[in-house]
């Protein structure tokens, strides 16, 4: 006899008949359904807690900190946004409410797959950060060929569109950072340079200069700049046999005005400095030696005054951020001298 068969058939006789135990076994489906489901909720909600309290949960084989979200990242975690706000949480007053260190292409929730840092992310340095397969560039200086990177005016202009639908088609970003590295403690420029100048423990922060422990000639000390820094060709103003012991270095485009007053106010026997506009501190030192001063000056360049600071970007990232690879690839020097 097939019992299975009788079984089902009284359960169906029951079901239609027996509108009370109809309704009773409704009840008992949507409670166990709702209790389930009210069950998994809480679960969700005390697993979320205990992920809180505890401060960590496995995830994707990576044991992530959620109190942080600096803490034990693995690289595929890393966006363009959460480098940015590492690097700013170090600089004290950031971040800043007026800077111009901004985003010139791509966006904050990019996935980081490397990083390049250097001075002017110009397009042969784009198509070395293609070819490492890095897709975010840090830079130093401008973009677009002006300090806030305005691109209105440059809208129809080939170079101008050229350079942004690289960096589109390669799907990069770029990040200024200027303002922030210049106000991080230590200054990363200043610091940079003075370790490749091996000055750094010759500077004094508190005077803002560095004591050489002996005097140096003006063109050894020329010749040093040249070696350490990889510099072909530079200007200077003064007599090539002074002496020189106490060395003001203003790395950069600080502008006249600030050159002049540093010069003024610390009196060194040569100051250094990255650029200039040529009728402002070069003729304030043509007229202090006029005068009877003791001052030589010597112009670096732009970027050979500032490339070691992209150098320390580097090594700041693979201290702080070891998973993500990193690479510095100087923009190098534009002009030739005839």
């Amino acid at each position: 006899m097939n019992f299975r068969f009788i079984r089902r058939s009284y359960n169906y006789i029951l079901w239609k008949i027996c509108p009370i135990r109809n309704a009773v076994y409704l009840f008992r489906v949507n409670y166990n359904s709702s209790f389930m489901k009210n069950k998994e909720n809480r679960l969700l909600r005390d697993s979320r807690r205990t992920f809180l309290m505890q401060g960590s949960v496995l995830t994707g084989g990576y044991l992530v900190q959620p109190y942080s979200v600096f803490e034990n990242k693995s690289l595929a975690s890393w966006t363009v946004g959460q480098v940015m706000e590492k690097f700013i949480a170090e600089v004290p007053g950031a971040p800043f409410r007026i800077t111009v260190d901004t985003l010139k292409s791509g966006n904050r929730d990019m996935v980081v797959s490397g990083i390049v840092t250097t001075m002017f992310a110009t397009i042969p340095v784009i198509e070395k950060a293609i070819g490492l397969k890095s897709n975010f560039i840090i830079a130093h200086e401008p973009s677009y060929y002006n300090h806030l990177d305005e691109t209105t005016w440059l809208e129809n202009d080939e170079v101008y569109k050229y350079k942004a639908d690289l960096l589109k088609k390669h799907n990069i970003a770029i990040w200024r950072n200027h303002d922030y590295i210049h106000r991080h403690q230590p200054d990363g420029v200043m610091s940079g340079v003075l370790a490749d100048l091996g000055w750094s423990s010759k500077f004094n922060p508190e005077s803002g200069k560095i004591k050489l422990d002996t005097g140096i000639q003006l063109n050894a000390l020329i010749k040093h700049l040249k070696s350490k820094l990889n510099i072909n060709t530079l200007r200077f103003i003064g007599d090539p046999d002074q002496v020189c012991q106490d060395v003001l270095l203003m790395p950069g485009a600080s502008g006249g005005r600030g050159q002049i007053e540093l010069i003024g106010a610390k009196k060194p026997d040569v100051a250094i400095c990255g650029e200039i506009q040529e009728w402002e501190t070069a003729e304030y030192i043509r007229d202090a030696r006029a005068k009877g001063q003791k001052i030589s000056f010597i112009i670096l360049g732009h970027i050979p005054s500032e490339e070691a600071g992209s150098a320390y970007m580097v090594e700041w990232i693979k201290k702080n951020l070891p998973d993500i690879k990193a690479t510095h690839v100087p923009a190098g020097n534009p002009f030739s001298y005839g």
